[in-house]
């Protein structure tokens, strides 16, 4: 699903009159989380899931074909733990086979 397809859900969902109207929102909600995890906080929507900041380690690897080497440095990376509620709806969907 894109952007597009999601802002449409949201305007019916939301009960939005114009799609512009659930467009806002959608990019509202998005910046919001981008503000508190630029300050390194967290957003925790309960029910929902977790947005937070995790360490990612960095590591040494050789390049294939050549005896190149390369290191990369520990950075921040964004992150997403879904809540129970969550969980259990998603657990609930059945798996074609």
């Amino acid at each position: 699903m894109n952007k597009n397809d999601f802002v449409k859900t949201i305007k019916e969902v939301g009960g939005y009159s114009e799609k512009k109207e659930a467009e806002k929102a959608l990019d509202s909600v998005v910046a919001a989380i981008y503000k508190v995890l630029k300050t390194n906080g967290t957003v925790e929507l309960v029910g929902f899931g977790k947005f937070e900041n995790a360490l990612q380690k960095g590591k040494e690897g050789k390049v294939p074909g050549s005896d190149k080497k390369y290191k990369t440095s520990d950075k921040m990376v964004p992150k997403f733990k879904p809540g129970k509620a969550l969980k259990d709806e998603i657990a609930k969907i059945k798996v074609k086979k």
